[in-house]
């Protein structure tokens, strides 16, 4: 509810401290004392339209801060968490600042906001119903919200709209897969040309690697195999160094044999000759080696130029279809993938559809039954309202659901209704939107009538009728206190009214008058609310009855009118 609210600097308000209490309060004062700029004031601090004229004459801005006690579950807690605002409780501060230049600044908890989200936040705590800008009941966007809230119809419409999520997924589902593909049947011979290039080549992984080291080996192999038969002259032959070792070894194995053997056995040559044996055995070993890699390097011509060719078309077919070398292989993959979808295509397009006609079955399921269920709750909304109409002086009027429930086709996410909310003000008249038809009493007790019916079901938590009494008096305006008070049992009501009827029914009673300050220009006048109880309130409620003079007739009056609301 709203639990305070402070104004500074609007209008005729230099400076004023609210506090509010539970069920219904009553502001009353005479007319122009400034009742209408309270509510200017609070529809500021909601987010309402800012202008350079609410400041005070000679302030540099004006400032309304609200101050609201919530239920720690109410929806507008996921509302300012979506947006980033974490609160440590259930206590929330709208905070509006308007510059004398035109500017202005918004704030929930001292954190700086977009005016937008002020307002989405200001709408979901308070609606302004009667004489007053913001009439949150006209707008038929959201009539439908409100019948499924007074059926219990929630859960149903969200299973509505999940089923339309749903629907609408398969359908795009089945219309990029026809895309799809229509685009590949349409490159269906390029796709067969170009996959046929490449089942030609047959490209392997990390063949551009390697036939670009066979050629640069394949280039090279005339000197390298010079440089190796170079090597392997030194190492053999007549002359050479292996000639010159192996007769060598022979003379010394000869020696040894003749000399016997030494003191310890053996020859002393014997270290000599294994030695020898060594290095000839790893000469040998060299020898084979180049001998092997003198035959790997050994190639004809027409290798070279198969190797070159070769790689050539493989760099080719890769800048024709601009990618690199290695990707040709995976891309070759990829062809033949898109080939064969055209080729499945028609069991996957048809497994689509069917999804799609199963979801758009189910989504028609339950639009219908919902359809079905609204309608069966509109007839009892409006039975239940037409029942409310009569003590208001409108039991001539006529309160109608209007719903329209357009193709399944055309529905969505919400169902294939159209709810909006009708009223024929006199006999004999067709009915008409409520904004278009009623005028401003009437409308504000046809909005009354519904909020009863209606009672804490799609409500905001503070609701301010103003001047919802218009245009009656004596028993149908103690029946709209009645309603008022009936109200104030489930959800806050704030009441700007001049029925004593009304402000006798309050819990709390706020008194709006203008009076004469002296300011450093002169006098001024200001806007002042004061708390009533007792006495005082006796005696506003009498000056409501009998005008300026208030008599002993009045006040007795009043006394009766009070003891009723006791």
């Amino acid at each position: 509810m709203l639990a305070a609210l402070s104004i500074r600097d609007i209008v005729l308000i230099d400076k004023l401290d609210l506090e509010f209490g539970e069920g219904l309060s009553a502001l009353t004062g005479e007319t122009g004392a400034g009742k209408s700029i309270l509510l200017d004031a609070l529809s500021l601090a909601l987010g309402g339209r800012g202008d350079a004229s609410l400041v005070r004459r000679g302030a540099e801005q004006g400032q309304v801060t609200a101050t609201f006690e919530l239920a720690s579950d109410h929806p507008v807690f996921a509302l300012l968490s979506e947006n980033g605002i974490a609160l440590e409780d259930a206590v929330l501060i709208l905070r509006r600042l308007q510059g004398n230049d035109g500017r202005s600044r918004a704030f929930i908890n001292d954190m700086s906001v977009s005016v937008q989200l002020l307002r989405q936040v200001g709408r979901a705590l308070v609606e302004i119903h009667g004489q007053h800008d913001e009439r949150a009941l006209i707008d038929p966007s959201g009539h439908r919200d409100l019948v499924d809230a007074f059926g219990g119809l929630e859960r149903d419409a969200a299973q509505v709209e999940a089923r339309y999520e749903a629907w609408v997924d398969a359908d795009a589902a089945m219309l990029r897969h026809e895309s799809e593909v229509a685009a590949a049947r349409a490159n269906a011979d390029y796709l067969s040309h170009a996959l046929d290039e490449l089942r030609t080549i047959a490209p392997e992984p990390g063949e551009e690697e390697a036939l670009s080291a066979r050629r640069q080996l394949m280039m090279n192999a005339e000197k390298i195999a010079a440089d190796l038969n170079e090597a392997l002259d030194a190492i053999q032959g007549e002359g050479t160094a292996g000639a010159r070792l192996a007769s060598a070894l022979r003379r010394i194995e000869r020696q040894a044999a003749a000399s016997g053997a030494g003191p310890e056995g053996a020859s002393p040559l014997t270290p000599v000759a294994e030695a020898l044996e060594r290095v000839l055995s790893e000469t040998e070993t060299a020898r084979e080696t180049i001998e092997q890699t003198l035959a790997a390097t050994a190639f004809e011509p027409s290798d070279l130029e198969r190797a070159e060719e070769r790689l050539f078309a493989l760099r080719a077919l890769a800048r024709k279809h601009r990618v690199p070398v290695d990707a040709l292989p995976a891309l070759m993959e990829k062809l033949e993938a898109d080939l064969a979808a055209i080729t499945t295509s028609e069991t996957r397009a048809a497994e689509l559809a069917k999804a799609a006609t199963e979801a758009r079955g189910a989504y028609e399921k339950a639009a219908l039954a919902l359809s079905k269920a609204r309608g069966k709750a509109a007839r009892k909304l409006d039975k239940d309202v037409a029942g409310e109409l009569a003590p208001l002086k409108l039991e001539k009027a006529r309160f109608l659901t209007q719903l329209d429930t357009v193709d399944v086709d055309e529905g969505g996410p919400s169902g294939i209704d159209r709810i909006s909310f009708f009223v024929a003000a006199n006999p004999g008249t067709e009915p008409g939107p409520m904004m278009k038809v009623a005028s401003g009493g009437e409308l504000a007790r046809f909005i009354l009538a519904l909020k009863v019916v209606l009672a804490s079901r799609g409500s905001a938590p503070t609701l301010i009728f103003d001047e919802v009494e218009s245009g009656v008096g004596g028993a149908t305006a103690a029946a709209v206190g009645e309603r008022l008070a009936g109200l104030g049992e489930s959800v806050q009501v704030l009441a700007v009214t001049h029925a004593p009827q009304v402000a006798a029914l309050a819990r709390g009673h706020l008194r709006i008058a203008k009076e004469a300050v002296s300011t450093s220009n002169g006098e001024a006048m200001t806007t002042r609310v004061a708390v009533l109880e007792g006495v005082e309130r006796r005696e506003e409620v009498a000056r409501m009855l009998a005008g300026q003079t208030i008599t002993d007739e009045a006040r007795a009056a009043a006394d009766r009118l009070m003891r009723k609301s006791a």
